[in-house]
């Protein structure tokens, strides 16, 4: 069977700017970080539920290598649907790691066509 490797960036949704008022009191700066299929926070710290909903759709597209050309590869900002607070949220690549399919899924991988 062949290499059942791929990879993945590490993420970092950051709050870079606040055009309005943030009614769950975050700062500019505070964060949240995907490291493989995992949420997580600074101690102590938390995160508006609505704030990270709206960053949720594009995480794991912003996780895999892209096209150059993909609007994906330089779109970079979510704001808050609140439209009171405009909390501006910027989200960056942080690290790259390698999986392997099995750690990710229980699906077992089925061999290419032309080992099978």
């Amino acid at each position: 069977m062949s290499d059942d490797t791929f990879p993945l960036f590490d993420l970092q949704v950051r709050i870079e700017e606040i055009r309005g008022t943030c009614t769950c009191n975050h700062q500019i700066g505070d964060s949240f970080e995907l490291r493989g299929g995992k949420l997580g926070m600074p101690d102590g710290q938390s995160f508006c539920l609505y704030a990270l909903a709206s960053t949720l759709p594009l995480l794991p597209t912003k996780q895999r290598p892209l096209h150059p050309n993909d609007w994906m590869s330089t779109d970079a900002r979510i704001i808050c649907p609140d439209p009171l607070c405009g909390v501006v949220m910027l989200i960056e690549r942080v690290g790259e790691r390698t999986l392997h399919h099995a750690d990710v899924s229980a699906v077992p991988l089925q061999p290419p066509q032309d080992e099978a």
